[in-house]
């Protein structure tokens, strides 16, 4: 059945706080700075918040190594406390990401996932770094690749140069999260489209200083933010399904016909396929493939594969 997710992405340039700032005001410009970037989307009332890469690091060009790592130490997780606090008082998920140091003094490039009571829903660790972020500051390679389930569905997360590598896609693209996050420093161009049509889920990019965007299953932009105001919201619905024109194109009409307004049959043009989407709370987009014997797209190409590989059809 119909499922609405209302999704805000914020990509403001990081903070420019000077390097003599001690690192007790600079928390509290900090603070200051994302109180006043969420007043932007809160208004609006969206189920999940997601900020971009390392949100609450100073502008490194102007807050060297030193002055940083002794903000990190009084930092330690009242930002995340914010943070949850902000999650918990509106009722919305946060994913919040940050520099964070563990227990043996190893640092991590993570995305917490704060849930609409506050708590944390779970970790990433960013697993492809650029060799810098290993070699000058002592950050550690993540390992898993985990999908977090929320009240309205599951969550996968990319940061920034994870974008790049097909090692952290392929996992999700058997995954099937139905939303990837992406907070990040690169904005990614095509590969941000890539990635949401290949794991076939919604796609939400929050982009320190660069434009955000919202993108669907079919690897299309449905919002982004502009030059003018560095964030964006709108409402995404995670009861879809990609599907080839193909052979399912004959039962547009008729799936028109019976339901109206009822069933979205978004087509994109030029890729062959379109997404279904149930915009009602009678039935799933599950049952209109059941009832029309409609096939996914994955299940279309590797009928198609097998097809190939029968006994005959390939060329000696």
């Amino acid at each position: 059945m119909a499922n609405y997710v209302k999704v805000s992405c914020l990509g403001p340039a990081p903070c420019r706080i000077e390097a003599a700032v001690p690192a007790e005001e600079a928390l509290a410009r900090m603070m200051a700075h994302w109180e006043k970037q969420l007043d932007s989307v809160l208004p609006d009332k969206p189920d999940l918040i997601v900020l971009p890469e390392a949100c609450d690091r100073p502008l490194s060009s102007v807050y060297p190594k030193e002055q940083r790592l002794e903000y990190y130490r009084v930092r330690g997780n009242r930002i995340r406390d914010f943070m949850a606090e902000k999650a918990a008082s509106h009722r919305c998920h946060i994913v919040y990401p940050s520099h964070v140091q563990a227990e043996d003094g190893s640092w991590r490039n993570t995305a917490q996932l704060i849930g609409r009571d506050g708590s944390v829903i779970g970790t990433y660790h960013k697993n492809h770094l650029v060799p810098a972020e290993y070699d000058q500051n002592g950050i550690l390679y993540g390992k898993d690749a985990p999908v977090f389930q929320c009240d309205f569905g599951t969550v996968a997360v990319a940061i920034c140069f994870d974008l790049n590598f097909d090692e952290l896609r392929q996992q999700y693209v058997q995954a099937r999260p139905d939303l990837i996050v992406f907070p990040s420093m690169y904005h990614g161009a095509i590969m941000q489209n890539y990635w949401a049509y290949s794991c076939r889920a919604h796609f939400a990019g929050a982009i320190a200083g660069l434009p955000c965007a919202i993108i669907s299953p079919l690897g299309e932009a449905v919002a982004q933010s502009t030059n003018y105001y560095p964030f964006v919201t709108t409402t995404i619905n995670l009861d879809c399904e990609v599907l080839h024109i193909d052979k399912n194109g004959a039962c547009f009409r008729e799936i028109k016909r019976k339901y109206g307004p009822q069933v979205s049959i978004h087509d994109p043009g030029l890729l062959g396929s379109v997404l279904l989407s149930s915009e009602t709370d009678e039935f799933s987009v599950g049952a209109i493939i059941e009832e029309f014997g409609l096939e996914k797209l994955d299940e279309y190409f590797s009928r198609s594969r097998e097809h190939r590989c029968a006994p005959g059809h390939l060329e000696p």
